[in-house]
């Protein structure tokens, strides 16, 4: 095993690592183009681009998932958390996985019955479908660009990191490819195509977690307590196992974590491309299944985190992850190259970039058919489309999409991207889940109500950021030599949140907005037994 200085772990990647990358990165790339190749075989209709074609079970849909949440931001963030914060690194992981009990209690099964193929299907159900169509893929496009916005340029600093590639012209010409293999994946395969690029790639992230958990506990006896007990003796830092090492030493930052948690728990349920996941299965009985299997796979990720992070504490002294390139984040390379040399350190890195391709070709995907079903098919043809015309909208749509991302990837290199990251969950948290919960479950919500709580939610959440310290006024903010932050939480949600949802009963009080109470009952009844819900025949 080697412990090393960090210019000497960065000369390693360059000389011996960053062709077996490239080699490992080429052939999951040519395996995932033939399944998507193949898959693409039987994209005949609108259900089938979509949804793909309502076919894959609750396991194979819940290894998507899984697939599709598992962030290359969240492997590599949370292990360097837990490296350097301990116990409140490792609340992230708590906070993204107790995320899944809202989506599989209150939306995922009453989400798969009501919706066909997006969720502003669901917002439009009883309510006045243009106004509502508009605001719901305006609130996916954001969410969608925002995380598409950190994927992006996370995939160029990933690069300067583990291939050995510098420079501003290197990291976008990377970015560049990243972006048309995303075009080529969604343009080809649709939703089938880019859902087993997921499996695959989650299938990979997982066993890797486990090769390196596995040698972690070997390495320590397969015993936590000497493991957690030798992170402590390499950091020196005794408090590494006691919560409040970077979220108590202020009231400020107790909010702030408050105000993360309620983003990250409450965000997830209403993350668009997390949404669209459950109309690939036939039934909601098996989207209850996918999200049973989703959980069970991301908590055993994120068991395998806890050790990795608390194994990079014991194995790597914190100057080396702090002051390698790309910072904590540099933590879990650093422990595989630190176990197995640059044969695991390859394998990581690959697997890290197959992360990132396949959470792009999710997210591109669902921006594409919000745009191309809610605005295209619903508002400007008002539904007098056929099914050919609204897939070629979609794919022309995806280039557009893509060539946007790549362009936005470029320009963020460099700067700050926590911020994009925990926009996105504010955004899906404040404009998107009060709506489906109203819509879903309170019988007066009206249209004005949906309005405003989307709008609301939206606006604030984005202008709370912009007047925080993560956008500008501090050391790490995206913006520097301007200071504008007079809110002083790094995340909204603690203000948003609550926000949107008062909006969204303010509205619905006050309005003149009288819904019709026979789609209500509809809605009540197809949500609740599945009466009347798209099935795998749907066009």
């Amino acid at each position: 095993m080697n412990i090393v200085a960090a210019e000497e772990v960065t000369a390693e990647l360059v000389k011996e690592t960053g062709w077996l990358n490239m080699l490992i990165f080429g052939l999951f790339v040519a395996v995932t183009l033939v399944v998507v190749l193949r898959a693409s075989r039987n994209n005949k209709t609108a259900a089938d681009y979509y949804a793909a074609g309502r076919s894959f079970t609750g396991p194979q849909n819940g290894t998507a998932i899984a697939g599709d949440y598992l962030s290359a931001a969240s492997f590599l963030g949370i292990v360097g958390a837990i490296a350097i914060n301990g116990y409140d690194g490792f609340l992230y992981s708590i906070g993204f996985l107790v995320a899944w009990l809202v989506a599989l209690l209150l939306v995922a099964e009453m989400l798969r019955n009501t919706g066909k193929f997006t969720m502003a299907d669901v917002l439009s159900f009883r309510l006045k479908q243009r106004p509502v169509r508009i605001a719901a893929a305006i609130t996916t496009l954001a969410v969608c660009f925002f995380y598409l916005l950190a994927q992006m340029a996370g995939a160029g600093g990933l690069v300067s990191l583990l291939m050995g590639i510098d420079g501003k012209i290197g990291q976008s010409l990377v970015i560049t490819v990243v972006g048309a293999l995303m075009i080529i994946y969604v343009l080809i395969g649709g939703m089938k195509g880019t859902t087993w690029v997921q499996i695959i790639k989650a299938c990979l992230l997982i066993a890797g977690a486990a090769i390196m958990t596995i040698w972690v506990l070997a390495l320590h006896g397969f015993n936590l307590s000497e493991l957690l007990g030798s992170a402590v003796e390499m950091s020196g830092n005794p408090e590494l196992l006691n919560p409040g090492l970077q979220y108590g030493k202020t009231e400020t930052s107790r909010l702030d974590f408050v105000s993360l948690g309620m983003a990250l728990v409450l965000g997830t349920a209403a993350l668009p491309h997390v949404l669209m996941r459950f109309y690939t299965v036939p039934t909601a009985k098996e989207a209850r299944r996918s999200v049973v299997w989703a959980i069970w796979l991301i908590g055993l990720f994120y068991l395998f985190t806890l050790v990795l992070g608390y194994g990079a504490a014991a194995l790597i002294p914190q100057e080396t992850i702090t002051s390698a390139p790309g910072g904590v984040n540099s933590a879990a390379p650093l422990l595989a190259f630190a176990l197995g040399g640059p044969v695991l350190l390859g394998l990581i890195s690959a697997v890290a970039f197959a992360t990132i391709l396949a959470v792009v070709a999710g997210l591109t995907i669902t921006a594409a058919a919000s745009f191309a079903h809610d605005i295209y098919a619903n508002v400007i043809r008002k539904g007098k489309v056929d099914a050919d015309g609204e897939v070629k909208v979609a794919r022309r749509t995806v280039i557009v999409i893509g060539v946007v991302s790549i362009l936005g990837g470029i320009g963020a290199q460099g700067q700050n991207v926590a911020f994009l990251v925990a926009l996105a969950f504010a955004v899906a948290a404040s404009a998107n889940l009060p709506t489906i919960l109203y819509s879903l479950y309170w019988r007066r919500f009206n249209t004005q109500g949906a309005i405003w709580s989307m709008y609301g939610g939206l606006g604030s959440a984005i202008l709370l950021i912009l007047l925080s310290p993560v956008f500008s006024g501090s050391e790490t903010s995206m913006v520097s030599g301007i200071d504008i932050s007079i809110f002083p939480l790094s995340n909204p949600g603690l203000v948003s949140i609550p926000l949107a949802f008062f909006l969204g009963w303010l509205g619905t009080v006050v309005g003149k907005d009288n819904e019709s109470p026979q789609k209500q009952a509809e809605m009540e009844v197809r949500s609740l037994t599945g009466v009347g819900a798209e099935k795998a025949v749907d066009h």
